[in-house]
């Protein structure tokens, strides 16, 4: 019996290789490869069909391809004017112009337009970024739209069913009419593939003229207040429990952790030797020293109160000395002569 498997060449396609990488997309990577901007090994290929492994040295425009990182993806706010794609030939600025200069290598998930906002998803892994455009994966991606006129649920109708625009079929779509705005109307519009302009297209086959369009979900991923050029990360728990089965063998492992460093308590060792010398703790002072300094200590700035004998003690000092005793003073009233046996003067109230 033949065995099929003993033919097949180990390891995955060069282009699936470079995707996962986050080079490229695969069509984007066999562009690349037929235009001889990849080597394997030394040798510049031309075809994709070749299979390599990790033991392989490919080579991307003079750049060494490493091994791929764990899979990330990041929630990105588009704003107006920013075309989706890596080079523009009309020299119009990208998304990839717009990030910020510490992002890695990213791919788009899906695209917006020129003129479209909203949530954009950018992922450093193509096997990731294939998987969560594939319309079998039935994820709703969610818009806010506004058109001008005034539609009604009738003229609407046809969008839910489904319509050919251009000769070119769409899926039914979910359609909410929001509110009038004046001239215009807002809706809400969901759908499950992404087409080229598949909104815009659509609302032009029944009459309708789009003039802002905002993308606010995209599965289970939403815009929420990330702010317009604004990026975040979603963190691995929240990947791995929206991709299902397939989240181990596209996330990979996990990076490693920071390794951290726990510091013991340094236990201070007692002091050995003679006292005074340079580096070492000074002599401690006599106890006369200390006494004098507590004696004289008081408030700062102020000289310490003077010691002051009990009243008792002045008193017999006095007499003993024979000094005249203090005349007796009022605080209040005036001074009370001795003489004086006159009525007291009525208090003022």
């Amino acid at each position: 019996m033949n065995d099929s498997t003993s033919d097949t060449p180990k390891g995955d396609r060069i282009a699936k290789t470079l995707s996962r990488a986050g080079i490229a997309s695969r069509r984007e990577a066999e562009r690349m490869i037929e235009e001889g901007r990849v080597s394997v090994n030394g040798a510049v290929i031309t075809s994709p069909a070749l299979n390599v492994t990790e033991a392989d040295r490919i080579v991307v425009d003079g750049k060494p391809v490493g091994a791929p990182e764990p899979a990330r993806v990041w929630l990105y706010h588009k704003p107006t004017g920013l075309v989706t794609t890596d080079s523009d030939e009309k020299g119009r600025e990208t998304i990839y112009d717009a990030l910020p200069a510490d992002m890695p290598r990213v791919m788009s998930i899906g695209r917006l337009d020129l003129n479209s906002e909203g949530l954009l998803l950018l992922t450093n892994d193509g096997g990731v970024k294939r998987l969560l455009e594939l319309p079998s994966t039935g994820w709703l991606r969610r818009y806010r739209v506004r058109v001008n006129g005034r539609p009604t649920d009738e003229a609407l109708e046809p969008l839910r069913k489904g319509i050919i625009a251009e000769g070119e079929p769409f899926q039914p779509m979910e359609v909410v009419l929001d509110r009038q705005q004046g001239a215009n109307a807002w809706l809400t519009v969901g759908l499950r593939e992404g087409k080229n302009r598949e909104i815009r297209r659509a609302m032009d086959e029944i009459g309708l003229s789009v003039n802002r369009l905002i993308r606010v979900s995209y599965g289970p991923f939403q815009l929420g207040d990330l702010k317009p050029g604004a990026v975040e990360e979603i963190r691995r728990k929240v990947l791995r429990d929206q991709l299902g089965p397939d989240a181990e063998a596209l996330l990979g492992e996990p990076p490693a952790a920071p390794t951290q460093v726990k510091r013991g308590f340094k236990r201070r060792v007692p002091h050995k030797g003679d006292f005074g010398g340079p580096g070492q703790p000074g002599l401690p002072k006599p106890r006369e020293e200390v006494e004098d300094g507590q004696k004289s200590r008081g408030k700062a700035g102020k000289p310490a109160k003077s010691y002051r004998p009990p009243k008792a003690e002045r008193d017999a000092a006095r007499r003993a000395s024979g000094a005249p005793a203090k005349p007796r003073t009022f605080s209040s009233g005036g001074v009370k002569s001795a003489g004086s046996t006159g009525p007291k003067s009525p208090k003022r109230r």
